[in-house]
């Protein structure tokens, strides 16, 4: 499932309304098609974010959304932890790991997958 964050309203990407096309957007959906069931039953979906200015793969953690953003120019992934609420430094998102676009799809999936269920993020 995808879906796009625009002017604050969360709305769900369909194909007969034209889904993103973009090299990000087509990235995503190749890094979710690897993605192991564990990520798939907590709600992996692609976002599409206008507002935060990220296409990504978003996870429903226990603790909170979980989005793993895809690269703009040569920059890695990165996976970051959305807060609900801004901490007390006032941020609203922690950095938490950064992955090298040196590896195929399956390879980030595997990494990202592995990643949340070692810090206890999935289950």
């Amino acid at each position: 499932m995808e879906i796009k964050i625009s002017g604050g309203i969360v709305r769900p990407a369909r194909a007969s309304e034209g889904v993103p096309m973009s090299a990000m957007a087509i990235q995503a959906r190749a890094i979710a098609n690897f993605l192991p069931l564990s990520c798939r039953r907590i709600g992996a979906k692609v976002v599409h974010n206008t507002d935060a200015n990220y296409t990504g793969i978003r996870f429903d953690t226990k603790v909170g959304p979980v989005v793993l953003e895809m690269p703009m120019y040569d920059e890695p992934y990165r996976v970051v932890h959305e807060l609900i609420e801004p901490d007390k430094k006032g941020r609203t998102e922690v950095e938490m790991r950064r992955i090298p676009q040196i590896y195929k799809p399956q390879g980030i999936a595997h990494m990202t997958a592995e990643y949340l269920r070692s810090r206890g993020f999935l289950g």
